[in-house]
């Protein structure tokens, strides 16, 4: 493996990591929006019940979407250890940089991508 690719490793490692830490941050801004909605009516109005359940229920979506996207990263983190990152799982050739860095868990090139 040449120096480039080396520098090139390294730098889409550290972005992952940036990346993750980044999830790591907001999962912990976000948990006080998934806390359970407690029934009290005298403090809580019907409508103002049905807020809070639906900005849980928002706070448990976007965690999924955080969960998702750090499965997909760490993957990303695995095929880098096997040399396999980079390369377009369909046809073999390899994905763009500028593709890689906008999304590094890429793992298709453009135009297997588009169909």
């Amino acid at each position: 493996m040449s120096d480039q690719d080396d520098a090139a490793t390294l730098r889409f490692k550290s972005l992952i990591h940036a990346r993750l830490a980044a999830l790591d941050d907001e999962d912990a801004l976000g948990r006080a929006g998934q806390s359970t909605v407690e029934l009290d009516q005298q403090a809580v109005g019907r409508l103002s019940r049905q807020d809070a359940l639906l900005n849980q229920s928002m706070a448990k979506a976007r965690q999924a979407r955080r969960d998702g996207l750090r499965r997909a990263l760490e993957a990303a983190l695995v095929r880098i250890d096997l040399g396999e990152f980079g390369y377009c799982d369909e046809c073999g050739d390899a994905i763009a940089v500028k593709r890689l860095e906008l999304d590094p868990t890429a793992q298709r090139c453009i135009s297997c991508a588009s169909g």
